[in-house]
């Protein structure tokens, strides 16, 4: 009759499982009875350091207006030192690193009234159910909000942007802007992830002779990310100099689910929301597509136009008015900091060599040098570009 015993310790009671279902059928719980409930694996391959799984618990209730059927989505969230990738950290690093990577912030987002303070276009799924769990981890249990897939065309982008900018400039969102309570600044990441391991790769000669490396990284592009490499403690605080607003943290198009209306969005996957730099979420809203492959990096020029001022706009918006070229410059010194750097294809250096990878390093390439030429076509009084 109940078989939910995928979920582990993310799995509650059939009491507790019966009052989140009343809760969704907006019944009292004494008018629902479970019948039948099962838990099955979501069929999603991106890989994720805090997401221990990703759930359906499916089933049906007894009501007084007859059956009805149920669809939960479970997120079981934990510390990323329980991820296999952690054994690759150095002893050394190793309390570092496990202070940078949020994962109590999601929990914590929806067990807060975030929902109602978005601004008018961007939704987030109901929560029915947050629990802490043993050995820093938690289950979150959501309304179940698929939809059809909706294209990704520039005025869907320039939506996006807009609405994002609305968000990081909204006085009732800045309120929970730092919900998660999260210790984490641009130090840890530029002196931690970028320091410790990009940088030694980028001036580590074998990388580059590595022949998915070789082929579409030539001898200039090798240059540009070496000496962008050398000045990024300097981008950093570049960076850090300007205005910090609200920022989901990952709002890339596959965290942009279709919303209730047809330009409206549902925000999901709050695990890196807390305060950032202006214009912090165009980074992954632009490239977020083509780091998986999904798009090709061919369009990044033309989308990045349009996302910027409609960005700028959102901000204006909601009273954040903020010169067009300070929010271009933030936007290109973000890119390159947390993608440009990083685009060699560190992850599949160790696989065979296939047509298909040697596509996903040029795409790479591509999008290293758009990070590049960002930076050094945009300004800001007292920092020189680089490369």
């Amino acid at each position: 009759m109940h078989d939910r015993s995928l979920l582990g310790s993310a799995d509650v009671s059939d009491d507790v499982l019966r009052s989140m279902v009343s809760d969704l059928l907006a019944l009292p719980a004494a008018d629902v009875t479970l019948l039948h409930s099962t838990a099955r694996a979501v069929d999603y391959t991106l890989p994720a350091l805090t997401t221990a799984g990703r759930y359906w618990v499916e089933g049906a209730a007894r009501t007084p207006s007859g059956e009805r059927s149920f669809r939960l989505f479970v997120k079981h969230v934990q510390a990323w030192h329980h991820h296999p990738f952690f054994a690759q950290v150095p002893k050394e690093h190793r309390a570092v690193a496990a202070a940078s990577v949020p994962w109590r912030t999601e929990p914590l987002a929806y067990r807060s009234d975030l929902g109602d303070r978005l601004p008018e276009g961007l939704v987030m799924p109901r929560a029915l159910g947050v629990f802490d769990l043993p050995d820093d981890a938690a289950a979150v249990w959501l309304e179940d909000v698929a939809a059809a897939p909706v294209p990704w065309d520039l005025e869907r982008y320039q939506r996006a942007a807009h609405l994002l900018g609305r968000l990081a400039a909204s006085r009732s969102v800045a309120e929970l802007a730092n919900v998660g309570e999260f210790a984490w600044t641009l130090d840890h990441y530029v002196k931690g992830r970028v320091a410790l391991q990009v940088v030694p790769v980028l001036m580590d000669d074998a990388t580059w002779r590595h022949p998915l490396v070789a082929a579409s990284f030539d001898e200039d592009l090798r240059r540009r990310l070496r000496a962008a490499a050398a000045e990024v403690i300097t981008l950093g605080e570049e960076l850090k100099s300007y205005p910090v607003l609200a920022a989901h943290g990952d709002a890339s198009p596959n965290n942009l689910l279709p919303g209730p209306s047809p330009d409206s969005f549902t925000l999901i996957d709050y695990g890196f929301w807390m305060p950032q730099p202006v214009a912090f979420d165009l980074g992954q809203l632009l490239v977020g597509d083509v780091q998986i492959g999904r798009r090709s990096p061919t369009l990044l020029a033309e989308t990045d136009a349009v996302i910027v001022q409609a960005y700028a706009e959102g901000l204006a918006a909601e009273g954040r008015h903020l010169p067009i070229e300070l929010v271009r410059r933030a936007h290109a010194v973000h890119l390159l900091i947390f993608t440009g750097l990083s685009a060699l294809p560190f992850d599949l250096l160790e696989d065979d060599v296939t047509p298909e990878l040697e596509a996903a390093a040029a795409d790479r390439a591509e999008l290293a040098r758009f990070c590049l030429d960002l930076v050094d076509t945009t300004t800001a009084p007292g920092f020189r570009s680089c490369g």
